[in-house]
């Protein structure tokens, strides 16, 4: 278990996140069109996931347009914007924005992901939400970072991540 915190006051996570080096647990999420998602999807392909509470608030609609604008530029690997919100807003939010570079996915049919990646909120305000995280993942899906967000209103640091996305 992780302690992170929202405005300041602590809050758990229901696990650790997995470890650099360690195979990343396989998923099944939700796309815009309601359609299953697989980690196997996106076989073959560097894989930066970017996990969020909601992309309903300021910090998280802005890791997903800063990741965005990176994807424009670097076309090669996934780019996949992991929330609870539901596929619906997720899509309205990906036209809105002009998102055609980064793939949105939701956790809505079961929280196994949030629990197997160890970002599972388990008390607070948010709990039942993912805490802010990303991870990179190599072609073969080993991880090759992480980052736990300490405080859920900040943003992740973007430079290690896409460091280790471009390899």
């Amino acid at each position: 278990m992780a302690t992170v915190s929202f405005k300041g006051n602590p809050i758990h996570t229901c696990g650790d996140l997995p470890a650099v080096g360690s195979k990343a647990p396989a998923f099944t999420l939700v796309n815009q069109t309601l359609q299953d998602v697989s980690l196997a999807d996106f076989s073959g392909r560097r894989k930066l996931l970017n996990v969020f509470p909601s992309l309903d608030t300021s910090v998280c609609a802005k890791s997903i347009r800063t990741f965005h604008e990176f994807a424009k530029g670097h076309v090669g690997p996934a780019y996949l914007m992991i929330s609870a919100d539901l596929p619906f807003a997720q899509a309205r939010f990906a036209t809105t924005e002009g998102l055609a570079h980064v793939t949105m996915l939701s956790m809505m049919r079961d929280g196994q992901f949030a629990r197997d990646y160890g970002v599972l909120l388990v008390d607070g305000p948010l709990a039942g939400l993912a805490a802010r995280a990303v991870f990179v993942l190599d072609e073969q899906d080993v991880v090759l970072y992480t980052e736990l967000v300490a405080e859920i209103g900040h943003e992740p640091d973007y430079d290690p991540a896409l460091r280790a996305l471009a390899g």
